[in-house]
């Protein structure tokens, strides 16, 4: 396997080749995610809703997400890992952003951190730069967001909400973002941001004529039961046979027929037998 990918890797891309980014969020689904090498591994803050069981992704802590980076971090070697900056650990000002970003890669292990938000974020995202922390930016669709949208609800469906998202797209990527992610927005609009900026877009429910995507880890292997996005594609349905082989193993030991004589270990008949005596 080649050396571990860097942020200047993944920028490289553009143009070049489609970039694959997945999420993952320990050592387990790192593990899995990282021996497809994929180009990035982001531990996102959606761990609030696929691992956390939370109804949104208002809840997720930096305590979190910096527990679940060291632990997918210990998995992923090929990949860029980045770690998604959750709700107020930014938006208070630059010196908080500063201090969040830099405990992802000191405690968190990450080469790079994203965040969400367009022109009201760049005193944020400068300055995280400015510290030599590769940043991902995150407009359109932004979870963080969904108080004010009103549910998860796609964007930039309109002239006048493309144009903001386009110049937005062309902030942040002035501002030093080395990528950005571009979630739920028309085709078209992805198609123009993915032209406009000189650097790769990643797109989820974006469209194909971005630079990559990224997919939630439970939602392509249909780990989530919860709903599915209407831009998910599963590429397996684990959950139905997952709960079919736990069925499976409590009926076994019910019955008695779990552990078997292949999953026991017995004692040497001589020292039984001294046991016994």
């Amino acid at each position: 396997m080649s050396k571990q990918l860097t942020a200047p890797d993944i920028q490289a891309l553009k143009g070049r080749e489609k970039i694959v980014a997945v999420t993952a969020y320990d050592y387990a689904t790192g593990c899995i995610a990282d021996a497809a090498e994929p180009d990035l591994v982001l531990v996102g803050d959606s761990l609030g809703m696929v691992v956390m069981g939370l109804p949104d992704t208002l809840g997720v802590t930096m305590e979190d997400m910096l527990h679940h980076c060291r632990c997918t971090a210990r998995a992923v070697r090929h990949a860029l890992l980045v770690g998604d900056m959750p709700f107020l650990s930014y938006h208070a000002g630059v010196e908080q952003a500063v201090l969040n970003a830099g405990r992802f890669l000191k405690e968190g292990n990450t080469r790079a951190v994203k965040l969400e938000g367009g022109r009201a974020v760049l005193p944020q995202v400068r300055g995280i730069v400015a510290s030599g922390i590769p940043v991902v930016g995150h407009i359109g669709l932004t979870p963080q967001h969904v108080a004010g949208f009103g549910g998860f609800k796609a964007q930039g469906k309109t002239a006048e909400a493309a144009r903001i998202l386009l110049e937005d797209a062309r902030a942040l990527a002035d501002a030093g973002c080395f990528a950005l992610t571009l979630e739920a927005m028309p085709r078209e609009v992805a198609a123009r941001i993915t032209e406009a900026v000189p650097v790769p877009t990643i797109g989820i429910g974006a469209g194909p004529d971005t630079d990559g995507q990224v997919l939630v880890f439970h939602d392509l292997l249909g780990l989530f039961d919860r709903f599915v996005p209407k831009f998910v594609k599963q590429y397996a349905q684990l959950f139905g046979p997952a709960v079919e082989a736990v069925r499976a193993y409590a009926e076994e030991v019910r019955r008695g027929a779990f552990p078997g004589p292949e999953q026991t270990t017995g004692m040497d008949p001589k020292e039984l037998e001294r046991l016994t005596d």
